[in-house]
């Protein structure tokens, strides 16, 4: 049986993902990465992921200062990112994969 031993208050439970994927039980990490499925490129920056975006057609959108926004106008879709790419989550990368799902994937590095 695969998992983490988690306790509190004296009680223990196995956990099946206490907070990232644990490659063969060593406790090591992996890590999510954005991939642009045409080019099997690894997203590094907003940058990158901006001219991706446009590509298929998305727009910045300007609206809040502290996020990095992208809007359809064919759809009622709105990506809100963080200004650091160094914050994006992969439930950030997964609202981009659902609104683009033959031109995006997140994949485990």
């Amino acid at each position: 049986m695969n998992g983490v031993s988690v306790f509190k208050n004296g009680v223990g439970r196995l956990a099946e993902d206490p907070g990232g994927e644990v490659s063969g039980g060593i406790g090591i990490r992996r890590r999510k990465v954005l991939i642009h499925i045409p080019t099997n490129e690894v997203i590094k920056s907003n940058a990158d992921l901006e001219r991706k975006l446009s590509s298929v057609g998305w727009e910045r959108y300007y609206d809040d200062p502290d996020l990095l926004q992208f809007h359809k106008r064919s759809t009622v879709h709105l990506i809100s990112l963080p200004k650091d790419f160094n914050k994006l989550k992969s439930m950030h990368m997964y609202d981009i994969v659902v609104k683009n799902r033959d031109i995006f994937e997140v994949r485990d590095m």
